[in-house]
């Protein structure tokens, strides 16, 4: 990469107002440095406390997802990779952003989820994370008890938007995006 086609990210980054910006394998040790520098940086703009822990929450959430998704997979390392962009948009809210690479039929699964949460209001929300909570786990490996996307779901100020990308073979790109 060019110094200049740096010095164009970075302020193509500036322009749409993006605090941090991951790209690539994503393990544990790098969850948790990249949430510090996240809290540092939540600090340091004074954010709300409640807005600051709903932005980590949200980022941690769909982080392990990632991680937990790609090791439950055996994908390898250049197929385990993240992309992660925490920004604000321009009434100042914070946009978390998440994605991977996901076989299709389960990004399919995941966007139908996602659209059906957005459509819900705060109190259904409320609702189906509770029933979710009493509900037993799946002794799938790779399910989880869909706690995390209804906690996330319940921080955001406004719905989740999700989005997939169908790539060659049986693989897709899944996007996803909270705002707080």
């Amino acid at each position: 990469m060019e110094a200049s086609d740096l010095y164009s990210m970075r302020e193509y980054f500036t322009k749409q107002h993006i605090l941090l910006c991951f790209n690539g394998p994503i393990s544990r040790s790098l969850i948790e440095e990249i949430g510090n520098a996240l809290k540092n940086y939540l600090q340091a703009e004074r954010a709300q406390p409640s807005a600051a822990t709903d932005v980590f929450a949200t980022y941690i959430e769909m982080s392990q997802n990632i991680r937990h998704y790609s090791i439950n997979r055996g994908y390898g390392e250049q197929e385990a990779s993240a992309t992660v962009v925490i920004a604000r948009d321009e009434t100042g809210r914070y946009a978390v952003s998440a994605g991977n690479l996901v076989e299709a039929a389960d990004g399919r699964a995941l966007l139908a989820r996602v659209t059906a949460l957005a459509g819900l209001d705060k109190s259904q929300l409320k609702a189906a994370y509770k029933e979710q909570l009493h509900r037993p786990r799946s002794t799938e490996p790779h399910q989880g008890a869909g706690l995390g996307l209804l906690d996330i779901a319940r921080r955001s100020s406004a719905p989740m938007v999700a989005s997939l990308t169908e790539l060659t073979g049986e693989q897709a790109f899944f996007s996803l995006r909270a705002t707080i």
